[in-house]
C-alpha cells in the first residue's frame, strides 16, 4: 500500500490529496505543469481512491468538472498549472459560478519566495480569480492549507452554490502540514449544504399574493433542480392547477409531458405560443430564477406592470429587475415545502387556476409547428429533424448536453423531457463555445451507467476537438453530434441557410 511520508508527516501536496479525499472527492480533471509536479507525485504515490483524468486543455478540465457536478450533486474538481494554465481555466470557473454549480479549481503557482523576482509564469492569481469566483485564495503557507480547503468546500456548497479557487505555490506543496489538521465537514461534500428555510411570515405573504391572482404562472430557473425540490414543486403545481414555464436551466423542474408545463420561455428556446401564455398571466412567480435578459426577452415578458413574486436563495436577485410584491429568500425545496404546509393548514379546497387548460392549446400550437419541420425531407437537414430522432431513440434518463449556439434553442424547445431532474443542460450563464464536448465527458464520468449525448455546432467543436484523444484514451462511450453550417451562424443568423444546418 502506498502511504504518506515517513513518520506520518505530510507535505502540502500530500495534505491536499488527503483533504480532497476527506471531502469525498473521487475524480479530478486537469492538466500537468512543472509547478504541479509535487501534487501529481502525491496523487501517484498515495492510496486515496481518487481518479485523475488528464485533459488536453485546462478550460476543458473546468467544463468537465461542471458537467460532473451537475449530474452527481457533488462538487467538481479541476486543476491546472501556473501562468497560462490559470488563465485557461477561467471560462469554466465563471460559467459554473454564474450557473450556481460548485466546482473547485486548484492552480499551482510559483514559489512564494520567488515572487517579485520575475520567475517564469508569475501571475497575480488572487486578483485574477477574485471577480470570477464565489470564494478564492492563494495558500501562502502550508499551515493554512487545511483551513483553506475547508473554506473552499464550505463556500461552494452553502447558500447559492458557486465556484472556488485555490492557488497552490510549489514551495507550499513541499512544506510540512500537521496531519492532525486534516479533516472535513461531511455536510460540505454535497450541495446544497445547510439549506435555509424561509421565515413563516414571508411564506404566508407570498402565498396570499399568489392566491389573489386571476391567472398566475410560474417561471422556474435552475434552483428547483439544484435543491432537489422537484417533488414539492409538483405537489404545489397540481394542487393549484397553475401554469408552469421554465428557463433552459430550469428544465427538469417538472416533466415537460406534464399537462401544466408549457416548456421553455425566453429568447433562447421559447416560441410564440409559450410567450403568449406568459403574457396572459396577471402574476408571475419566479422560482430559483434571476429573471435575466434571456428569460424575459430583455424584461419585456412579463411586462414591467405584471405583478411579480420571487423565491430564490440569493437575496441579490430579488427586485433586481422587477418591482416585487412578495419574496422568499430560501432554498427552493424548503420554500416550496413551506408553501405546501401552509396550504395543508388552510381550511377549504385549494383554488384551481386552470393552468392545464390554458397550457393545452399553447402546447398544441407549438408541437404542430415542430412536427411539420421535423418531418421535412429538406437538405440541408433541419435541426428539428435531428431533435425528433434523438427523442425517439434515447432513454428518458439519457443525459443531453448542448452548446449555447445553434443546438441550444432547438434542443431546449423541442427535446421534451419525460422525467424530472437533470437530464438536459447547457452553459447558459455566459454561453461560451466549447462547453458541450467537455461537460458531456464530465457527466459520463459522474454517471457512467447512463447514455450521454453532446450536441454542438462546428464552431464549438473546433474549440475542443483535441479532447477526442481523452475520450478515446478513457474509453468514454459518448455520442457527439455536430451541426455544421461552415460559419459561426448563431452570430450572424443570415448565414445559417435559413435556420437549417448541415449534419
Amino acid at each position: 500500500m502506498k502511504s504518506d511520508t515517513p513518520g506520518n508527516q505530510l507535505n502540502g501536496a500530500e495534505a491536499m490529496v488527503r483533504m480532497l479525499e476527506a471531502h469525498g472527492v473521487r475524480h479530478i480533471f486537469g492538466l500537468c505543469g512543472d509547478t504541479t509536479l509535487p501534487f501529481y507525485d502525491a496523487l501517484y504515490r498515495l492510496d486515496h481512491g481518487i481518479e485523475h483524468i488528464l485533459t488536453r486543455d485546462e478550460r476543458s478540465a473546468a467544463y468537465m468538472a461542471d458537467g460532473y457536478a451537475r449530474v452527481t450533486r457533488r462538487p467538481g474538481i479541476c486543476e491546472g498549472p501556473s501562468g497560462g494554465g490559470a488563465t485557461y481555466i477561467l471560462p469554466g470557473l465563471v460559467e459554473a459560478n454564474e450557473s450556481s454549480v460548485p466546482i473547485l479549481s486548484i492552480t499551482s503557482d510559483v514559489a512564494v519566495s520567488s515572487r517579485g523576482h520575475y520567475p517564469l509564469t508569475e501571475l497575480d492569481q488572487d486578483g485574477l480569480m477574485r471577480p470570477l469566483t464565489k470564494w478564492n485564495t492563494v495558500i501562502n503557507r502550508s499551515d493554512m492549507l487545511p483551513d483553506a480547503v475547508r473554506a473552499a468546500f464550505r463556500a461552494m456548497t452553502t447558500g447559492r452554490p458557486g465556484a472556488a479557487h485555490l492557488g497552490f505555490p510549489i514551495d507550499v506543496q513541499r512544506d510540512q502540514v500537521d496531519p492532525d489538521t486534516v479533516w472535513a465537514e461531511p455536510r460540505h461534500t454535497t450541495y446544497p449544504a445547510f439549506p435555509s428555510a424561509p421565515p413563516e411570515d414571508d411564506a404566508a405573504a407570498l402565498l396570499d399574493a399568489l392566491l389573489s391572482a386571476r391567472f398566475p404562472a410560474i417561471v422556474c430557473g435552475g434552483g428547483i433542480v439544484l435543491s432537489g425540490g422537484e417533488a414539492e414543486f409538483r405537489r404545489l403545481v397540481e394542487r393549484l392547477d397553475i401554469a408552469v414555464a421554465t428557463t433552459v436551466s430550469g428544465q427538469g423542474s417538472l416533466p415537460e409531458t406534464h399537462p401544466n408545463t408549457v416548456g421553455v420561455v425566453g429568447a433562447n428556446g421559447g416560441v410564440p405560443a409559450t410567450r403568449e401564455l406568459l403574457e396572459a398571466a396577471d402574476l408571475v412567480l419566479f422560482i430559483g430564477c434571476r429573471a435575466g435578459s434571456v428569460t424575459t426577452e430583455r424584461w419585456r415578458v412579463p411586462a414591467r406592470t405584471t405583478r411579480v413574486l420571487h423565491l430564490d436563495s440569493d437575496p441579490q436577485v430579488i427586485a433586481a429587475s422587477y418591482r416585487t410584491e412578495a419574496a422568499m429568500v430560501c432554498d427552493a425545496r424548503l420554500g416550496l415545502a413551506a408553501l405546501n404546509r401552509l396550504l395543508d393548514c388552510r381550511d377549504g379546497a385549494s383554488p384551481g387556476f386552470g393552468g392545464a387548460a390554458a397550457v393545452a392549446p399553447a402546447k398544441a400550437r407549438k408541437w404542430a409547428a415542430f412536427r411539420e419541420l421535423a418531418a421535412s425531407p429538406e437538405r440541408p437537414i433541419r435541426p428539428e429533424r435531428t431533435i425528433a430522432a434523438l427523442r425517439a431513440v434515447l432513454d428518458d434518463d439519457a443525459i443531453v448536453v448542448a452548446d449555447p449556439g445553434t443546438p441550444c434553442p432547438y434542443v431546449s424547445a423541442y427535446y421534451e423531457l419525460r422525467t424530472a431532474g437533470r437530464t438536459l443542460f447547457s452553459n447558459r450563464a455566459h454561453g461560451a463555445l466549447g462547453y458541450a464536448m467537455s461537460a458531456a465527458m464530465g457527466a459520463w464520468v459522474g454517471s457512467p451507467e447512463r447514455k450521454v449525448v453532446a450536441l454542438m455546432g462546428d464552431g464549438s467543436f473546433g474549440f475542443t476537438c483535441g479532447e477526442f484523444e481523452t475520450v478515446v484514451r478513457c474509453r468514454m462511450p459518448i455520442t457527439f453530434i455536430v451541426f455544421s453550417n461552415a460559419v459561426f451562424g448563431w452570430i450572424n443568423p443570415s448565414l445559417t441557410f435559413g435556420s437549417k444546418s448541415l449534419l
